[in-house]
């Protein structure tokens, strides 16, 4: 059984944990890290765990609200850390302590029983990657920072049960907020942020396509987006095929079953 648990969604800091359960103790994979140790710690302990239950760090891009405390973290507890060679090069190829393990598009590695399979996505990062992963039986895939969907991201993704996904902003409230001119074309353009009815396209797709049954809105910009406009687009594209959840900024969502 997978299941997982956004530990904080969006500008003020990133991190998700996926749990996978098997013989022996559950495998822990946090996806980013973009939060203080402190405060990592203190969402962890609020999730029932420690963070030497953790057994790898996946990075999915070098911006700070994902990078975060991942190196203090993984050289303190003796972390595993996987990153692209651009991400890792981005950061200016950093000390790890000999942690830091790249990850390139389409190459699967595995995690005690958990397979991750990163891939590439449009963002303007210098190697962005985002993953799916897979106990055997089930697939979960995580998607939250990218401009536009390709069908190489349609295609990575086709066959996930659960899809944590961007919505990050509502295009009126984009085009009409405060932001200055060169940043809504930055947040609104190819190589941004996802809007509610990309989001939604993409989730219909692979609903049409596969077995999506769930799908945790994620990443929501706070000036550009309102929980109740990202979930109406995932309705009006999903109608009730599908459970719907959307994680909040600053304290994620519960433990949710793949």
């Amino acid at each position: 059984m997978i299941r997982f648990k956004s530990l904080g969604s969006g500008s003020t800091g990133n991190a998700t944990v996926i749990q996978a359960s098997g013989e022996g103790s559950p495998t822990h994979l946090l996806v980013d890290c973009g939060l203080g140790i402190r405060e990592l710690e203190k969402r962890l302990g609020a999730a029932g765990m420690l963070a030497e239950q953790i057994d790898a760090i996946f990075i999915t891009h070098e911006h700070a609200d994902h990078i975060g405390c991942a190196q203090r973290l993984a050289m303190r507890e003796r972390i595993p850390v996987y990153m692209s060679q651009g991400t890792y090069a981005a950061l200016g190829q950093p000390d790890f302590g000999g942690l830091v393990r790249l990850a390139a598009d389409g190459d699967v590695f595995e995690v005690r029983g958990l397979q991750v399979r990163p891939f590439t996505v449009p963002h303007d990062a210098r190697e962005p990657l985002q993953l799916s992963c897979t106990d055997g039986n089930v697939r979960l895939g995580v998607l939250t920072d990218l401009g536009h969907v390709t069908p190489h991201v349609q295609q990575e993704l086709a066959g996930c049960a659960t899809l944590l996904l961007e919505c990050n902003h509502d295009e009126a409230m984009l085009q009409d907020g405060p932001y200055p001119w060169f940043l809504k074309r930055r947040v609104g353009g190819d190589w941004g942020h996802l809007a509610n009815s990309a989001a939604g396209a993409l989730a219909q797709a692979l609903l049409a396509a596969g077995n999506l049954r769930q799908v945790v809105g994620a990443h929501l910009s706070e000036q550009n987006n309102t929980p109740e406009l990202a979930r109406a687009a995932l309705v009006g594209a999903l109608g009730s095929a599908a459970e719907i959840h959307i994680a909040d900024g600053r304290s994620g969502s519960g433990w949710l079953v793949a």
